[in-house]
């Protein structure tokens, strides 16, 4: 018990303290767990913690990582992506093999040892990429996408490649009196499995039957299990069965041969749609976080220093040269398949290192007598590398390729050739519908956005919109702001609203700006800089939503209207009174004033709130009425 406590303790403090300096340094968590696991390998060597093991137990959380992400896909949109999945992901995965098994044979390894080689190679780290893809929320990018059916194709591919790799056995790796397949078949002799001993066509069959059966499960008994669990009312039963549901998925895949990975993706899909989908992401997030975070520190103890240190050179050649390789062929294909500007580059420099399967499929080639140890072993320092280069990589795309792009060196901005008494900048949620309801009024508007796929859109439906960065004043210029009435601001970023309407407002005192706020903090920002015209982008949606809470709980509609509009009319007082006391350059919680006049108008507020409910006794609903459901 001791050693088990020890040990879980090493590694909750490495990531503990590695990953918040890593997060606040810029280099993400993922490059955090990996040097905590550096940090902390002398000590997991003395103490003789057996990684292998820990590192084959926490692979679970790319399994629950899988299912996380296919909750987040509808069946309709993976239909959807069938292009890029197989082309995209299948020409990558062809081009990558090939082009590292014609480097390997060239060095002088024989056709199968390159092969294999190109095998292990080709593959990309699904943990690390859409760990990181979904802390930058770039998942849903054409960046994003187009890396996510690469990588899901990449996981596909492992199973034909389990079944390729022994066949390319050499004779010579082979013990006497033993065959490749006796050898790979002895290591999984304890394994359970509900294929061994049959046929072709028959572990196929017993494989779709298992494909089926988790479709079945996931469409037609989930429900009535989850409705039945949810009865008891027991928030950890529930979190018990989506474990389960998880575990059982993962174990059926494994004792068909299949990846785990695979077939609890498609018990996502199928649960997109499902009224359980936010309970079980917030149930299986926690244990998928850990695992990963585990996973990741066994990645970086795991590295043996020693064989790095001798071999430096050949290594990092080796893994620099495998990074230039395969991000290459990732910008020819996304070329090829339109994707275009910044996110072709995300997609070739997320993709561009190994993967953790490689680790898996090294272990068998050496079993399987593919490769040889002294090689595989390198190839080892190479995956790991890579994986480490990987947050790098991202680093480069923040700082370098994306800003390339969004200064606009990708496209000329338009030049302005009509100026209107309305100026729009941005199109996009915000800025569209008060566009749209400008024209319908009669008004003309000048409109500026930075998107150039939304420029294009707009464009294809008669929309008359300019390219360029509403916040340079030449452009603004341009547009005409001197003798505009209106500048209406609806692009994203708190800080990109802040400093253009600032700066607008300073110079161009009588100009009306009215100013989209993120957030209630965004407001006291906005005021700050002496805008009087803020619309928070949420606010009247939360009300109207709030008015028909009301009305769920029995009030009569004409006193939930009211009781809204009374809270609308405090709220919108209250954020007057208590930005005169805002300071910018002061932390909230530091700001004495400020926080006592919150709290006082709070209290007001409810209980200004609690008279208007209480002063219609006959309005008030009733416990047994209020749970009575409506149509």
């Amino acid at each position: 018990m001791t050693d088990v406590l020890l040990l879980t303790f090493v590694f909750l403090i490495a990531g503990v303290v590695a990953v918040p300096i890593a997060t606040r340094l810029g280099l993400g968590s993922v490059l955090g767990y990996l040097i905590a696991g550096i940090a902390i390998s002398p000590l997991l060597s003395w103490l003789h913690v057996d990684l292998v093991s820990i590192q084959h137990f926490a692979e679970f959380g790319v399994v629950m990582m899988l299912f996380l992400v296919g909750l987040e896909l509808e069946p309709k949109l993976l239909w959807q992506m069938r292009h890029k999945l197989l082309g995209l992901g299948g020409l990558q995965v062809t081009g990558t093999t090939l082009a590292v098994m014609s480097i390997a044979m060239l060095l002088g390894q024989p056709w199968s040892v390159a092969l294999a080689i190109g095998l292990v190679l080709a593959l990309s780290s699904t943990a690390i990429v859409l760990q990181t893809l979904n802390e930058k929320n770039l998942i849903k990018s054409d960046g994003g996408q187009a890396s996510f059916a690469v990588l899901l194709f990449q996981d596909i591919a492992v199973i034909p490649m389990l079944a390729l790799i022994p066949l390319l056995a050499l004779s010579e790796l082979v013990a006497p009196g033993a065959s490749a397949q006796d050898l790979s078949a002895g290591e999984h002799a304890t394994s359970l499995s509900l294929v061994a001993g049959l046929s072709g066509w028959q572990r196929a069959l017993v494989t779709v039957a298992a494909i089926a059966f988790v479709l079945f499960v996931g469409s037609y008994l989930t429900r009535p299990l989850f409705r039945f669990i949810a009865s008891a009312r027991l928030p950890e039963l529930f979190t018990a069965t989506a474990l389960l549901m998880v575990i059982g998925i993962a174990l059926l895949m494994t004792l068909v041969g299949l990846s785990p990975a695979l077939g609890t993706f498609l018990a996502g899909v199928v649960l997109a749609n499902s009224e359980y989908r936010h309970e079980l992401e917030s149930d299986i997030a926690p244990f998928k976080g850990l695992l990963l975070g585990l996973f990741f520190i066994t990645i970086g103890a795991n590295i043996n220093l020693d064989l790095l240190f001798d071999n430096a050179t050949n290594v990092l050649a080796l893994t620099l040269g495998l990074v230039a390789l395969k991000a290459g062929i990732l910008l020819v294909l996304g070329w090829v398949f339109k994707v275009r500007g910044a996110d072709r580059w995300l997609m070739a420099l997320s993709l561009a290192q190994a993967g953790e399967f490689g680790f898996v499929l090294l272990s068998f080639t050496v079993a399987s007598s593919v490769i040889p140890a002294a090689i595989a072993d390198l190839l080892m320092l190479v995956v790991a590398l890579s994986m480490m280069i990987t947050p790098l990589l991202f680093i480069v795309f923040d700082r370098v390729i994306e800003p390339r792009f969004a200064n606009g060196q990708e496209r000329e901005m338009d030049e302005i050739s009509e100026q209107h008494d309305i100026i729009i900048i941005g199109h996009g949620r915000v800025g569209g519908i008060v566009n749209r309801m400008m024209g319908a009024a009669g008004y003309k508007t000048t409109v500026i956005d930075y998107s150039s796929g939304q420029l294009e859109m707009l464009r294809t439906i008669g929309l008359r919109v300019f390219f360029g960065d509403g916040s340079r004043s030449d452009l603004l210029h341009s547009a005409g702001i001197e003798k505009a009435a209106l500048l209406v601001v609806a692009i994203d970023g708190k800080e990109q609203i802040t400093e253009l309407v600032g700066h607008v407002i300073k110079a161009y005192p009588n100009l009306h700006v009215l100013a989209r706020a993120v957030d209630r903090n965004h407001v006291y920002d906005l005021w700050a800089v002496g805008c009087r015209d803020i619309v928070r982008e949420t606010y009247d949606s939360s009300i109207r939503m709030g008015r028909s809470a009301f009305q769920a709980l029995g009030i009569k509609p004409e006193r939930a209207a009211l009781m809204a509009d009374q809270f609308d009319r405090r709220d919108r007082q209250a954020m007057i009174d208590s930005a005169q006391l805002y300071r910018k350059d002061v932390p909230l919680s530091q700001n004495a004033p400020f926080l006592a006049k919150i709290k006082e108008l709070l209290a007001e507020a409810e209980n200004d709130l609690l008279c208007h409910r209480d002063s219609n006794p006959a309005d008030r609903p009733s416990p047994s009425a209020a749970q009575e459901p409506k149509p």
